[in-house]
């Protein structure tokens, strides 16, 4: 008895109708899509996509897709506050942040100070510290599950080579925005080195290197004046090669999946396009949008590949979409803002998560343009 096959492809959303209801205004098409945005905008673009996307997504996190929709609509319109009854940001004021953005932040910080090629066991001794300070202020955001099994084995002593032999998840992925600013797209074995010692100590497989690898490699991309399909494939050729490093474990190959969740986004001309939601419906009930690599990547690209040429859409589908929305719609942010640079997003959504949680991601993405130029 044959079993039927996957659904069929779904046109990307319009960017008609799609304008929120509350929250930010959309940007201007012409700064959008037309105007070809400088370096040091689209290096600016992929860390405020990151925290606009992570911030967007903090009221959503672990919480069903129809919660969501009955709660915010298809689509979200906006920042909105932690609900109570948010599993990890209840009462967080609408605009902030999460781990996601804390910890790029972090990295950002070490890949500066280190040229481009951080020290693992710095890495790990400072996610403890932001740990700590987390708990300090009663968060429950706090490390992801193969980052805390990495660095506790790493305290009692364990080789560093084998602390993440089984980190699989998307916390490696969720941080590494820097490394692909920081790193030209045109070495694809010096930002695969890069992504390896940003990652190696907390996860340390084949499947959550080829995400990192899959997300910096697009953003690199896109920094260097990528397309969103462009940068797209530079991420599933990163990833098929991140994918021979590390420890092996089970797991669908990421480059493969990206390649194939994008493919049910049919982006032809004259199509009838369906509402935003059915994307989403798509994504969660047949890519996935948990933590794991192997679903959470291919979920954004496949986002991205829906709303190519609006940055603002691509991050509220994101942050709608269910599971784990904080680190899909980061990662679906940075990748745009690389594409499209700061520009792509709305000047009062930029200004929000940059005032609210105290970032200068100006100055940030200028001092990891440096490395990046050697």
């Amino acid at each position: 008895m044959s079993t039927p096959g996957p659904p069929g492809p779904v046109a990307r959303p319009p960017g008609a109708g799609s304008t929120p209801t509350a929250g930010p205004s959309p940007p201007d098409p012409i700064t959008a899509s037309s105007a070809f945005p400088s370096r040091a905008s689209r290096a600016a673009g992929a860390l405020y996509g990151l925290a606009i996307g992570d911030a967007l997504g903090m009221p959503t996190q672990s919480l069903p897709r129809a919660l969501i929709v009955r709660r915010y609509g298809e689509v979200i319109d906006g920042f909105h506050p932690g609900p109570e009854d948010q599993p990890l940001a209840a009462g967080m004021p609408a605009g902030a942040i999460t781990d996601d953005t804390e910890q790029a932040v972090l990295l950002a910080r070490l890949v500066v100070s280190s040229g481009g090629l951080v020290d693992g066991r710095e890495l790990a001794r400072k996610l403890l510290d932001w740990e700590d300070s987390m708990r300090a202020r009663g968060s429950l955001d706090l490390l992801g599950p193969s980052t805390k099994r990495a660095i506790d084995a790493l305290l009692q002593g364990a080789d560093i080579t084998e602390t993440g032999r089984y980190g699989t998840t998307n916390g490696a992925a969720m941080r590494i925005t820097p490394v692909g600013i920081a790193t030209l797209s045109t070495d694809l074995d010096l930002l695969l080195d890069r992504v390896i010692a940003a990652s190696a100590a907390t996860h340390n497989t084949g499947l959550a290197l080829a995400a990192a690898a899959a997300v910096a490699a697009a953003v690199s991309a896109g920094i260097d004046g990528a397309t969103v399909p462009d940068a797209t494939n530079a991420a599933i050729q990163a990833a098929a090669k991140a994918s021979k490093r590390g420890h092996w474990v089970a797991g669908a190959d990421v480059a493969t999946r990206i390649k194939w969740a994008t493919s049910l986004i049919d982006t032809a001309p004259g199509n009838t396009p369906p509402r935003p939601g059915a994307v989403s419906a798509l994504l969660y009930d047949l890519v996935g949008t948990s933590l794991a690599s192997q679903e959470s990547i291919p979920a954004a690209f496949a986002i991205l590949a829906a709303c190519p040429d609006d940055p603002w859409l691509a991050v509220r589908l994101a942050a709608s979409v269910g599971g784990d929305t904080d680190t899909i719609a980061a990662i679906t942010g940075a990748v745009a803002g690389a594409c499209h640079g700061e520009e792509g997003f709305p000047v009062e959504a930029r200004i929000t998560v940059a005032g609210i949680n105290d970032l200068d991601l100006d100055e940030l993405a200028e001092q990891l343009l440096k490395v990046r130029s050697g």
